[in-house]
């Protein structure tokens, strides 16, 4: 089977949200974030699920997702009692979410490159996608989502590594939105730098495309024991 995008950050300007499951509801300043581990997370994949499918079908992953494969993967995070999901809601809409967990927990699709390049996976703390409701970008929510993986990585103990990573396309794809930028610059703001020497592939199918395609996939870090340090 295909493998869906499930190790991204996806907080383009540019994506939108039109899943049935956005309602209408005015975007409100207050905000709830609801963390949970390992089993906990089971009863909230469904609505998990729904959301991640709607941001990442925009570009520039493009993924026609399916909820029955979204479920196969997340049950990798309800299987670790040292996963984290960090839901958002507004009132009762759930807005956005983000995952992570200790590498080693993670499957050997996600850990081959770091093992060929040396990393110890036990030292490797693998944040997952980051997904956010488009209305409600720019007011300081992606920011909690990043500390809260990192957070959760300290809290844990023994990691040197907080790590993702991001599809590459080609600046000439035909489905680039006009004017899109990708996150680099905010990446790079919150202490992660690309790794260009660490790459792979993940397979999925574009909501343009008639059967499922590699893509490239870079790798970005961030040094948790050198903040430790300083």
């Amino acid at each position: 089977m295909a493998n869906a995008p499930r190790t991204v950050w996806v907080e383009s300007e540019q994506s939108a949200v039109t899943d049935s499951m956005i309602t209408s509801h005015a975007p409100s300043n207050t905000f709830r974030f609801t963390p949970l581990s390992g089993s906990a997370i089971a009863a909230r994949v469904g609505d998990l699920a729904r959301l991640r499918i709607a941001v990442f079908r925009e570009f520039p992953y493009l993924y026609d997702g399916s909820e029955d494969y979204e479920r196969r993967y997340l049950q990798t995070y309800v299987d670790s009692p040292r996963s984290l999901v960090v839901l958002v809601h507004d009132a009762d809409v759930l807005v956005g979410a983000t995952t992570g967990l200790p590498l080693a927990d993670e499957t050997e699709e996600f850990q081959r490159q770091f093992l060929r390049s040396g990393y110890v996976l036990e030292r490797v703390f693998y944040c997952g996608e980051s997904v956010l409701d488009p209305r409600y970008r720019g007011r300081g929510v992606y920011k909690h989502l990043f500390a809260a993986r990192e957070a959760h990585a300290r809290t844990l103990g023994g990691f040197d590594w907080c790590a993702f990573c991001a599809v590459q396309r080609a600046p000439d794809h035909p489905l680039r939105p006009p004017g899109y930028q990708p996150l680099n610059a905010v990446w790079q703001h919150f202490g992660y730098t690309e790794q260009p020497a660490l790459e792979t592939t993940f397979t999925w199918q574009d909501v343009d495309c008639a059967a499922p395609t590699a893509k490239p996939m870079r790798f970005w870090l961030k040094a948790l024991g050198a903040e430790r340090a300083a």
